[in-house]
């Protein structure tokens, strides 16, 4: 698969956990393509942690308007009915437990559900932004990311880097499959026939759980 496909087919798919009328929050980079892959009659609240709740899809060039912006500084639109306010408010909206779903990117995450996300030791990095309070206000956690880095493992035993917040992750979807976080382990729901459950289980580190009833990945 190239990147393209990989990042189609991590963001059809993450498209598939919102259901009508949740607010969500998504993580800059990957995550903010799943809209684009929202079923029909399906209407979610995007809410943007530096003040934006009812968030719209990124402006054509040309059409941006400077003084909106998403968390990643890019420029977005908010739709009608949407409002902008301060970041005071937005964090109690997150805090307060009213955002549904987070969707973020990550470094590393592990059998725990532990996640690193904001830094690799010894290299300069923005700062956490807001991944700590979302991770741990919403209500349900999904990691959307590629399964490897350079061919290294990515879903780990054990978190190497400094966490974002321990315990936390709910469901991980990458181009190889959807993966859930339970007591006893990291549970492979569903794979993507374009691997084998054998590639899958030799590019994680952490001993995958297959149930007998595991399905193919669903796109709809």
């Amino acid at each position: 698969m190239d990147k393209n496909e990989i990042r189609e087919t991590i963001a059809k798919r993450a498209a598939l956990e919102l259901k009508d009328g949740y607010v969500v929050n998504l993580g800059i980079g990957l995550p903010t393509e799943i809209p684009n892959y929202l079923k029909k009659g399906i209407n979610v609240l995007l809410q943007s942690e530096n003040g934006i709740i009812g968030m719209g899809p990124s402006p054509k060039e040309g059409e941006e308007d400077r003084e909106i912006v998403n968390a990643g500084g890019l420029h977005t639109s908010i739709n009608e009915g949407g409002a902008s306010f301060d970041s005071a408010t937005s964090f109690a909206i997150i805090r307060g437990g009213h955002v549904d779903v987070s969707i973020l990117g990550a470094m590393q995450v592990d059998e725990k559900g532990n996640l690193a996300n904001w830094m690799i030791p010894g290299k300069k990095v923005p700062g956490m932004g807001g991944a700590m309070d979302l991770v741990v206000g919403a209500k349900k956690v999904i990691l959307a990311m590629e399964h490897t880095a350079k061919g290294n493992p990515k879903i780990l035993k054990k978190c190497t880097l400094p966490l974002t917040a321990k315990e936390q992750v709910n469901l991980i979807i990458t181009e190889m499959g959807v993966m859930e976080i339970t007591p006893k382990g990291i549970v492979l729901k569903e794979y993507n026939p374009v691997f084998s459950i054998e590639d899958i289980q030799k590019a994680t580190e952490a001993t995958l759980i297959i149930p007998e009833d595991i399905k193919p990945m669903q796109f709809d």
